[in-house]
């Protein structure tokens, strides 16, 4: 068990070889042809031939579904994958039109904090009753965050519509 993002994700290994207990199981071979319902021994046979690893990939209901592949690489990508989703991490910031200076510095002075340790920033502007009249100055905020975190980032998405800018690390 390990936390992951702050939630708790329990890693279920995969049986392998001698471990799967089945005495059939749906087989598909290297090539990714099914096989259908094959005797785990001859499965293992064909899996040594090979010289790879025989690994339950699910457990379906009558017999587990085995696939012929290379436990270790399996294992590798799954990890690579792992690392590459916790890394992106969007921060939210929310603006008025009317932001003041200093509200308005410490936003971008965090941002940029966010910016240079890999994370992802999405700007929103909120309008609120006649402040829909003055869509203009929301738009402008937002091309002055652009302007002011161009040494950092650089511009994922710009939506004038719904007054949303995401930033990505450069």
């Amino acid at each position: 068990m390990s936390t992951f993002g702050g939630e708790i994700v329990i890693a279920k290994k995969q049986l392998t070889n001698r471990q799967i207990k089945s005495p059939q199981v749906l087989f598909i071979d290297q090539e990714g042809t099914n096989q259908g319902l094959t005797d785990t021994r001859d499965a293992l046979k064909m899996a040594k031939d090979a010289g790879l690893d025989l690994v339950v990939v699910s457990d379906g209901g009558e017999a587990p579904v085995a696939k012929i592949m290379d436990y270790g690489k399996l294992q590798y990508q799954q990890k690579k994958r792992q690392k590459q989703s916790s890394k992106t991490t969007v921060k939210e910031v929310k603006l008025r039109p009317n932001v003041g200076d200093a509200d308005y510095d410490v936003r971008i002075s965090r941002a940029t904090e966010w910016l240079e340790k890999g994370d992802s920033v999405k700007f929103q502007v909120r309008l609120r009753g006649r402040e829909h009249q003055h869509r203009d100055r929301a738009t402008d905020l937002l091309n002055r965050v652009v302007e002011d975190l161009n040494a950092v980032s650089k511009v994922q998405t710009f939506d004038r519509r719904s007054l949303i800018l995401t930033l990505v690390p450069q």
